[in-house]
């Protein structure tokens, strides 16, 4: 299979992509004070608001390392992530 066809399986179904592009909440429980933290997918952390700790997601982690990354989710989406990253200290 051409180097080409398989790159646009890759962007076509990467299993990463997806909640990236369409975030999706998850509920997580904070593990200072074990409230319920809402995180989307595409974010990088979130804090507590009960106690204030912060909580990361680590779901973004393919952002970081995958060469599709930025035709995958897009070149604002990447930006804001790897912004975000950054701005966490998780780059």
């Amino acid at each position: 299979m051409p180097t080409l066809e398989l790159d646009q399986i890759m962007l076509d179904h990467c299993p990463g992509s997806a909640s990236l592009r369409t975030p999706t909440l998850t509920i997580k429980k904070c593990p200072q004070c074990g409230g319920e933290v809402e995180v989307f997918s595409n974010d990088v952390s979130v804090t507590c608001s009960t106690c204030g700790f912060v909580v990361y997601n680590d779901t973004l982690s393919c952002v970081q390392w995958c060469k599709y990354a930025k035709e995958c989710v897009g070149e604002e989406t990447y930006h804001k992530i790897m912004a975000r990253m950054n701005a966490a200290g998780q780059k």
